[in-house]
């Protein structure tokens, strides 16, 4: 039986009091921000986690943990393609498992 409570349900964390107290802090938010993320990219090609939180106007820290839940979910999935982050570094580009419908298009 799956245990909604624990990860990718609810925020993982690391075997430290301060990982496990911003789990426990952030965790309310959580649903919000995973619908809000996926939302944005079942709207697109593909977006790094940099790029969703740049739309959402959201710290990349509350975001890139919730697409590794979605991806965990089954919502999103890695594209296969990289793109720079804001770091420079070479970064997974999420596309959504299930794109949204875009208006006019036909099944």
């Amino acid at each position: 039986m799956t245990d909604l409570f624990t990860y990718p349900h609810a925020p993982g964390a690391q075997d430290r009091d301060t990982s496990r107290a911003a789990a426990a802090e952030i965790a309310p938010e959580t649903p919000q921000l995973r619908a809000r993320a996926l939302a944005v990219v079942e709207r697109s090609n593909g977006l790094t986690a940099d790029e969703v939180a740049g739309k959402l106007g959201l710290s990349i820290l509350s975001i890139r943990p919730r697409l590794t839940e979605l991806s965990r979910l089954g919502k999103v999935r890695d594209s296969g393609q990289r793109r720079p982050n804001v770091s420079g570094r070479n970064a997974i580009v999420w596309a959504p498992v299930f794109p949204a419908r875009i208006k006019g298009q036909r099944s």
